[in-house]
């Protein structure tokens, strides 16, 4: 596929650039036509994966020499379903800012071809998990790469925006080191839904959906609780918690099926205890991102010397919170451990990446910054 000729296309959005009024940004984004290569250079032979949509390549930006991930898709390919259903994703993730979803950069469409701009990020969960020695992941680790998950979706239902398709492959890691940046990506089955609305369109991978998913009933941001609760079990064992063949809510109750004495009897309880606190068929018992973080499993010392190590690394704080600092030092000293790594100081104060006011007012993000401060404050010690 010749994508790497000079090609003549129209820019469909920028999405580091502020929002506009919608008749400015179609006229300021929609009516200027750019070739391609004189932004970025793909590269055919580096072939990053396939998604739902069409084939990821490497590339990069001529000007900065910044790795990108560009997804090209072949429209004669696609149905005008899938087409919308891209479209959908970019929407939505031109207007989420977080450290923990991947950061879309620009869309380009030609009559024949969408070209979707992304950062390159260096593989996924997926691969994370079935490349370690016993094909799992310690509990250390997935603590780690599930409190990141959960901030990352914390931000997204308060914006009232469910992923609707989360799986190890979605959750994409900035490095091949034992603890990477996590960051959330493929959007394309996520739904506007507010914190008691309901919707029944079809989305999602079987295997990580929830009951009334797969039984066409109306679902709505609890369905990503779910889909964590699948996360860790298979991050854990290195297997899926059900038989799609059998009665989800007949599994359930037989614990013995659920969690075999390989390799459960080395986990931990407070691990089983959150998962069975994600998998519950009743919404309404299904925990929240606010009780999963909130969980013995993940208010733990460790977990959060690693969290702060990350932001160290990254040069944000955006997933503890120097309020608690006091209260992990006193817990420090009475065990006698070591202390966790300074954050920047020019950064220390620095929260989530704020979205344009015009698409999170002011209270609103108020009220996301006083609930984040209590996320680590709820630990019992």
């Amino acid at each position: 596929m010749p994508v790497t000729a000079p090609t003549t296309i129209t820019l469909i959005k920028d999405a580091g650039a502020p929002q506009h009024d919608d008749n400015n940004e179609k006229s300021e984004n929609m009516e200027q036509n750019i070739d391609i290569s004189l932004q970025y250079q793909i590269f055919p032979e580096e072939v990053l994966g396939s998604g739902q949509f069409g084939v990821v390549y490497g590339g990069v930006h001529r000007t900065s020499g910044r790795a990108v991930a560009i997804k090209v898709i072949e429209k004669v390919r696609f149905p005008t379903k899938q087409e919308a259903q891209l479209k959908n994703e970019v929407s939505i993730l031109q207007n989420i800012h977080h450290p923990g979803v991947v950061n879309l950069e620009k869309m380009f469409e030609t009559p024949e071809r969408i070209f979707v701009v992304m950062e390159k990020l260096k593989g996924d969960m997926l691969e994370m998990i079935l490349s370690s020695e016993m094909r799992r992941l310690s509990e250390r680790i997935t603590k780690f790469l599930v409190f990141q998950i959960l901030s990352a979706l914390r931000h997204l239902h308060f914006k009232n925006v469910v992923h609707c398709d989360l799986k190890p492959e979605n959750v994409l890691l900035s490095s091949d080191s034992d603890f990477p940046q996590v960051k959330l990506c493929d959007f394309g089955f996520a739904r506007i839904i507010g914190e008691k609305s309901f919707r029944r369109s079809v989305v999602g991978t079987p295997a990580y959906l929830a009951p009334e998913v797969l039984r066409n009933k109306g679902y709505n941001r609890s369905l990503d609780m779910w889909s964590v609760g699948v996360i860790i079990y298979v991050s854990l064992s290195g297997t899926f918690p059900f038989n799609e063949d059998e009665d989800i809510n007949d599994q359930i109750q037989n614990a013995a099926f659920m969690y075999p004495p390989t390799p459960w009897k080395e986990i931990s309880p407070e691990a089983i205890d959150l998962i069975n606190n994600l998998l519950q068929v009743k919404t309404r018992k299904r925990f929240t991102v606010d009780k999963s973080l909130s969980h013995t499993w993940l208010q733990d010392y460790q977990t959060w010397c690693d969290l702060r190590e990350l932001e160290s690394q990254v040069g944000w704080r955006y997933l503890t919170h120097e309020s608690d600092d006091a209260r992990w030092e006193a817990y420090r000293r009475e065990h006698n451990l070591p202390p966790p790594p300074p954050v920047p100081q020019e950064r220390m104060t620095d929260r989530i990446p704020r979205a344009p006011s015009k698409l999170m007012p002011c209270p609103e993000a108020k009220k996301e910054e006083e609930s984040n401060n209590n996320v680590f404050a709820r630990i019992r010690l």
